[in-house]
């Protein structure tokens, strides 16, 4: 698409495989409408939307977040890293905040702002672990122990209406890693029940014509009641999951001897929601007057109730919007570092989830509702096809000369029939 000197790629194809199968094909054309709405839109704008990326707790800033920061943030809005306790709010300059992966806890006073932010119409994007649980323990010494990092990030979510727990998921539907699964040094290629994958439920326009989305460590979350406030779940566990709960120790031995399918009785355990209404302030009638003063001074009055409806995303994954890093170089986002170079090598949908999370947070035109659309592929029966071809190829090549044979000597016998009288 160009634009004003400007040029901008639709990618109509996603994938990396030569076979386009008809389910991707038909999702392809289901997106085609808003990909190019999309592309208009972007290059069609003179001023990019401000989106704020929180470095105040520990987010990583490395390698490991640049395919969300180059390709995803920094491509499409003006993206500026925000040191939350260097400033005494949060500028409503930004149309979103995006948090990944936080592992200090947040001070009152962050959440004070956060909370206000909110209040004055501010978005949110959460991608929290609340466990510490990291793979690089789990490679060095095949076991890891998860606990609670104690983000003190409870109260404020339970207010906006939901509950991050304290457990991990456990899935039958998860991606691969090796294993020494004889303790001779010979790898093999095992489902790891800790790295689950979701499939989109295409409930919502954000998750719709979405592929499988791959997590890590992930934990489970809860709706609270919450006045005003509408919960759609984005992400869940597929039909045979289970959860742990911490402090638990996961070891790399677990996979020696192959799960109990009988025990992975849960399902739909929800791990991204939607959040949309009229939130209430954690901080109603709690704060000193010298705070609300200072705010006032501020030219930032005190909010107990969101000014308009909001809407935020809390995903239980941090994970999610991360890229692995090999060898020095950041991977796409959603690419296994492990099966890079073997048979099960695939690109999980987790750029494209994030795209969408952020793009409806953010875009208020509803551009979003176009990728709600429903189009169905209108498939031929393949057994049948083989077994009455012969039949249909001779109603289609020998009807029609027949029927215009047929036509011709009608006309002929009429004009005979009339002029010979």
């Amino acid at each position: 698409i160009h634009y004003n000197n400007k040029t901008s790629a639709v990618n109509l194809y996603p994938g990396t495989k030569k076979l386009i199968t008809a389910s991707e094909l038909n999702t392809v054309e289901a997106l085609m409408e808003y990909n190019f709405a999309n592309a208009i839109q972007n290059i069609a704008e003179d001023h990019k939307p401000l989106v704020g990326y929180t470095v105040s707790n520990g987010e990583p800033v490395g390698a490991n977040v640049y395919d969300l920061i180059e390709n995803v943030l920094r491509k499409d809005y003006s993206l500026f890293t925000f040191n939350i306790n260097a400033e005494p709010v949060i500028p409503d300059t930004f149309k979103l905040l995006v948090i990944v992966k936080p592992n200090i806890p947040f001070s009152e006073s962050e959440k004070i702002k956060l909370d206000q932010y909110v209040m004055r119409g501010g978005k949110i994007l959460w991608c929290i672990d609340r466990l510490q649980a990291e793979m690089d323990s789990l490679r060095d010494l095949n076991r890891v122990v998860a606990y609670d990092r104690n983000l003190n990030l409870e109260d404020l979510l339970f207010k906006y209406g939901v509950r991050i727990n304290p457990d991990l998921i456990l899935d039958l539907q998860c991606d691969f890693l090796p294993f020494d699964v004889n303790g001779n040094g010979q790898y093999e290629f095992l489902h790891w029940n800790y790295f689950p994958l979701f499939q989109s439920k295409s409930n919502h326009s954000i998750n719709k014509n979405i592929g499988l989305i791959a997590g890590r460590f992930v934990n489970t979350i809860d709706t609270v009641k919450a006045p005003d406030i509408v919960k759609t779940v984005l992400l869940s566990s597929s039909a045979n999951s289970k959860t742990i709960s911490a402090p638990a120790l996961i070891s790399g031995d677990e996979n020696r001897n192959a799960p109990e399918d009988v025990g992975f009785k849960q399902h739909d355990l929800p791990v991204a929601v939607l959040l949309e209404g009229q939130f209430n302030s954690l901080y109603a009638n709690r704060m000193s007057k010298a705070l609300v003063d200072s705010l006032e001074i501020l030219g930032t009055p005190v909010q107990t109730k969101a000014l308009k409806p909001n809407k935020m995303i809390v995903i239980s994954d941090g994970d999610v919007p991360l890229n692995s890093v090999v060898k020095e170089q950041p991977l796409p986002m959603g690419v296994n570092p492990y099966t890079t170079e073997t048979q099960y090598q695939y690109t999980f949908a987790n750029k494209d989830f994030m795209q969408s999370c952020i793009s409806y947070l953010i875009n208020t035109s509803g551009l979003n509702e176009a990728k709600s659309k429903d189009y169905i592929v209108r498939l031929l029966n393949t057994r049948k096809v083989d077994e009455e071809r012969t039949y249909w190829q001779l109603i289609n090549i020998l009807f029609p000369v027949a029927l215009v044979c047929i036509s011709g000597w009608i006309y002929q016998y009429r004009r005979r029939k009339r002029f010979a009288s």
